[in-house]
């Protein structure tokens, strides 16, 4: 395993176990939400936009992850019955499809960051702008993930899961 297939694995084993903390968090959230309004009468406001803010960073986290894992949903039957020299070209035109979107998403997500990173986020009081923060963050991590398909594509090699 190359160094830079290490590094994407140690990058993707850390936006895994990032999704899984997130999760538990937003969990707690909305038990805390419930608790609050069926037992105290009283619901907590920050409850709501901090799990929808969890969903975000947890959703866009795993699809990064998912990309590098193969597992996001792709046309391999199609693939499948081209010729071994067509399957190679049509694997590494998918993953150039896939970096260009990942690059679109990073760069729109950033402008839509710095325009409403000055705006506070009703009941949190954070920064609008960290709405938009998981596509960047997604985004760059799905690159690094395309790049890694293709120089193992032609290399010849594919790249294995990271696991947790």
């Amino acid at each position: 395993m190359s160094l830079y297939s290490q590094l994407c694995a140690q990058l993707s084993r850390w936006a895994l176990r990032a999704c899984v903390l997130g999760l538990v968090v937003l969990v707690l959230c909305v038990q805390w939400q419930v608790v609050g309004r069926y037992l105290l009468n009283d619901s907590p406001t920050w409850t709501e936009p901090v799990a929808l803010l969890l969903v975000l960073y947890i959703t866009a986290l795993a699809v990064a992850v998912g990309v590098r894992d193969a597992g996001h949903l792709g046309m391999e039957s199609l693939v499948a019955l081209l010729p071994r020299g067509a399957q190679r070209v049509a694997e590494g035109l998918i993953h150039l499809c896939v970096l260009v979107f990942a690059v679109l998403m990073a760069q729109a997500g950033w402008e839509w960051l710095t325009l409403k990173w000055d705006e506070p986020k009703p009941m949190l009081g954070v920064p609008e702008g960290l709405d938009y923060l998981p596509l960047v963050i997604s985004g760059g991590l799905i690159v690094l993930f395309c790049i890694e398909h293709l120089i193992a594509l032609l290399r010849g090699q594919s790249v294995e899961p990271a696991g947790v």
